[in-house]
């Protein structure tokens, strides 16, 4: 691999080499798995929601449901109606959910299919729903799609009654299993109640009991998605995945919303407790201010391994903004962070991170890709690298730990079931970078050793 000028790095946009996403059906089936009892639906081709599941379903080792339309050169001609009104009718006669949830991909966005008007024109079953959102993969990225899904249940769904119902709609953004209940472990310990809005638990981590349930117990009921329109505030975990559906439940049902920082690390994870506790005007209990501290102890045990150590960090925008923030109350350097969603949002709020902890040098782009985040390690080399699965090719050529955390990791175990948010995660964060660092030196003095010796 040559390397490149900054200019000439910078300046190419006419390709992407190794995206650091995917595409925004991906996070629309990933946010309507988090509904319970819902089909997610692919409107297009087969091939397309065959690798969106294996995408998916290699990153939670869990298999995730989705049907299609099959679209053949006929749909592609004469559009996709005729397909979708009979997929819906097979669906509920064959699998029964409650809801089917439809977004759109190129083939059936690019010939101009009108899914709104298709739906209205159905025969749905008593009691069932048909929700849809588009999701063109030729723009945007997995979150994107999260995003838009989330608007669409907001849309078709969610009322305002104008009773309050004494409850705060969390938005916990596009994370794994394991954070979701994180989230709901510190809105329980802080006596908030709450509905969690998708909610993948119990669903993409649901226990094998040997007996194949094509809906396990998890998801965020219909009705409670109906009565985030009712919700006394709604909080927005991850700003840039979650603004547009807290501006949509505010819009429709009159619901204020706070948009707060995916709670990775101290800062972060203080912001979102801090909000609970002035939302409910309960005092923070000693379990969580006892697990505060400890993270900080674990902070001052271990700097001396990761203390100016360099960093780069890819993938989801809210996940890499979090886990810069955390690397930086290390007193890590954040070299580079990228992420292939394409939101000046995200620089703008990384040089703000850079700024507040007074560090030089460091590099932050939307709409990036890997090969370009390899070109700069080229140039200028890290310590450490924090990312999905991707990015250990640039790891194995550069010889540099890998820390895998975000999305996609396809080449581990477990990690979907344990958090990287809150406290709790940010100690599990830390235990692998000091470790990985550890391990390094280590090697290098090995390496050093037989140099000696020979």
């Amino acid at each position: 691999m040559l390397d490149m000028t900054t200019k000439e790095m910078i300046d190419r946009s006419g390709i992407i080499i190794n995206p650091c996403k995917t595409c925004q059906p991906v996070g629309a089936i990933y946010a309507a798995l988090g509904v319970h009892r819902c089909m997610p639906h692919s409107h297009g081709s087969q091939g397309c929601v065959s690798f969106h599941r294996m995408y998916l379903t290699r990153h939670f080792k869990e298999p995730a449901i989705a049907s299609t339309s099959s679209f053949t050169e006929g749909a592609s001609v004469f559009g996709g109606g005729s397909n979708l009104k009979t997929a819906v009718k097979n669906i509920f006669d064959i699998y029964d959910p409650d809801i089917i949830a439809v977004h759109t991909t190129c083939l059936s966005e690019t010939i101009g299919d009108d899914l709104n008007a298709y739906i209205q024109d159905m025969d749905i079953p008593d009691g069932k729903f048909v929700i849809h959102t588009n999701t063109p993969s030729y723009v945007g990225s997995h979150i994107s799609g999260f995003s838009n899904m989330m608007c669409g249940f907001i849309k078709y769904l969610s009322k305002s009654t104008d009773a309050k119902n004494g409850r705060a709609a969390i938005f916990p953004g596009f994370v794994n299993p394991g954070d979701i209940r994180e989230v709901k472990r510190l809105a329980e310990l802080m006596g908030v109640g709450y509905t969690m809005f998708p909610d993948t638990s119990g669903v993409m981590d649901a226990p094998m009991t040997g007996k194949y349930e094509m809906y396990p117990r998890g998801g965020t009921t219909i009705p409670e998605i109906v009565s985030l329109g009712d919700c006394d505030r709604a909080f927005g975990l991850g700003v840039i995945t979650n603004e547009q559906p807290a501006k949509d439940l505010e819009r429709k049902c009159s619901v204020p919303y706070s948009l707060l920082r995916l709670p990775i690390g101290v800062a972060a994870t203080d912001e979102f407790i801090s909000a609970l506790s002035h939302y409910s005007k309960n005092e923070v209990p000693y379990p969580l201010e006892e697990e505060r501290g400890q993270l900080v102890d674990i902070m001052l045990d271990a700097h001396q391994y990761y203390y100016k150590k360099s960093v780069a960090i890819y993938g989801d925008p809210d996940t890499v903004l979090g886990l810069t923030s955390l690397v930086l109350e290390m007193g890590m350097i954040p070299k580079y962070v990228l992420t292939g969603t394409t939101k000046e949002d995200f620089v703008r709020m990384s040089e703000s991170l850079f700024l507040a902890y007074g560090v030089d040098g460091c590099r932050a782009k939307a709409a990036g890709d890997l090969f370009l985040l390899h070109q700069w390690i080229k140039n200028d080399p890290v310590d450490l690298m924090i990312g999905g699965t991707h990015g250990k090719q640039i790891a194995r050529a550069e010889n540099i730990p890998l820390i895998r955390a975000g999305f996609p990791i396809i080449d581990r175990y477990v990690h979907s079931y344990m958090p990287i948010v809150g406290y709790r995660g940010a100690m599990r964060l830390i235990e692998m970078i000091s470790n990985a660092l550890m391990d390094q030196q280590d090697r290098d003095c090995a390496d050093e050793d037989v140099e000696i010796v020979m």
